[in-house]
């Protein structure tokens, strides 16, 4: 299996698996466009992924939202409170900077956490995200989500060949599958090791399962050979 049967798992609403590389996060995600969630994908995402449950979106989905990385409004209000400036995450051992932006809950979510409510969360950032790639939507992303909330968002860099974290990988994935490039990821954990779930068995879970298993080198080269890029 390789990329064009994960365009394909993508666009029919499937999971796919994504590994980043070893020189990076070295971990495995359990990948699916936001358009598509239900509240039992959900649940396949904390039951057998069981990482952090996070919307990636694509940069200018993004920036037409006005969404800041996190660590900005940690610098701007570093200065009011102190402690802000202490945990600045200057020294992360795999990336240059966090991805992380706003977590939000729709405003038709009861507590927010549920299944339930975070497929909704989920979905409808989906067809936010795809008015907002032609506009600026500002205004209504404060209408139709609160924050502090439940599902963390994750702006993608203006390219994977920039950045090459799972936020760009998957949102890449979901723009070349052409769907909507908002996608939910999930860390797969492993309980048995405590860590992150090791390659090889992210593969035995793809293969039971019938599921695409991709690496980031693969999602690099296919964008670079759609975009006649060399190297």
């Amino acid at each position: 299996m390789g990329v064009g049967e994960a365009l394909r798992a993508l666009a029919e609403g499937k999971f796919v698996l994504l590994h980043d590389s070893e020189e990076r996060e070295n971990e495995v995600d359990l990948v699916m466009g936001a358009q598509f969630v239900e509240p039992h994908h959900v649940t396949v995402l904390r039951r057998d992924a069981g990482g952090l449950i996070c919307v990636a979106l694509h940069h200018r989905i993004a920036r037409n939202l006005g969404l800041p990385y996190l660590t900005e409004i940690y610098r701007a209000a570093s200065e009011r409170f102190r402690v802000l400036g202490g945990i600045f995450p200057h020294d992360l051992p795999y990336d240059e900077r966090s991805a992380f932006s706003l977590s939000v809950n729709h405003r038709g979510t009861r507590t927010g956490i549920t299944d339930r409510d975070r497929a909704l969360t989920i979905r409808e950032l989906a067809r936010l995200g795809a008015r907002a790639l032609n506009g600026s939507s500002v205004e209504e992303f404060g209408r139709n989500f609160r924050s502090p909330g439940h599902v963390p968002l994750l702006p993608a860099a203006p390219s994977v060949l920039e950045r090459q974290g799972h936020t760009e990988l998957s949102v890449t994935l979901a723009e070349m599958a052409g769907i909507i490039p908002v996608t939910v990821i999930c860390e797969m954990l492993d309980g048995e090791t405590h860590q992150a779930l090791s390659l090889e068995k992210a593969r035995e879970y793809a293969e039971e399962r019938g599921l695409v298993l991709l690496g980031g080198e693969e999602v690099i080269e296919e964008y670079r050979r759609r975009r006649g890029c060399a190297g």
